[in-house]
């Protein structure tokens, strides 16, 4: 029996945020694995400019390999349509019955969960790992989840606060893991 958190996001790129939210649940001491899991087809986001599922799965694998705990989980490409979560955890369930699943969720995601698709049912159905993010009143969004029946951890950790879209459009270095920096200059990404 392990304890499973799962990581999921467009990663688009994996920036310094996503890498520092993965090295905090990676050092926690009651998880065993952790799940970097791309969407697919992110049901939540409308991209100007989305890399190749090639190259967004490239990134995060190179990101694994920073991390014994994490590896790369691709169960939302071997599936139709958009990337749900409450799908995505009916079929972790299902494929590791004697496991524990935790969602890992950025304090932008908690603002807004209560618009994501089934999430009723998703907060009922596993608990979550949460990292406060700032300009975000995130202790009210909480407490409102967690009076609707959602069991929330939060991961008390300064995380750098950046989104991909500001990055995309600032390309700065130091806000991508040098791993994911280099292969995106190699691959000519983000060049427009």
């Amino acid at each position: 029996m392990s304890v499973i958190a799962v990581f999921g996001g467009t990663f688009n790129p994996f920036h310094i945020g996503h890498y520092e939210m993965l090295s905090n649940v990676c050092e926690l001491p009651y998880i065993d694995r952790v799940f970097v899991m791309p969407d697919k087809i992110p049901p939540h986001k409308t991209c100007e400019f989305l890399a190749s599922d090639e190259h967004r799965i490239e990134m995060c694998r190179l990101v694994c390999d920073d991390f014994p705990k994490a590896e790369l989980c691709l169960i939302e490409f071997e599936r139709e349509g958009k990337s749900y979560t409450v799908d995505t955890v009916k079929e972790l369930q299902k494929k590791h019955p004697n496991d524990t699943f935790y969602i890992v969720i950025g304090g932008d995601m908690l603002a807004t969960l209560d618009s994501w698709y089934k999430w009723e049912e998703l907060i009922k159905a596993v608990p979550f790992l949460a990292f406060s993010r700032e300009g975000i009143d995130f202790n009210t969004h909480l407490n409102r989840l967690m009076s609707l029946g959602a069991d929330i951890r939060v991961i008390d950790k300064k995380i750098t606060d950046i989104s991909s879209t500001e990055l995309r459009a600032i390309t700065m270095k130091e806000m991508l893991p040098e791993k994911v920096y280099d292969y995106i200059i190699k691959k000519g990404i983000y060049n427009d």
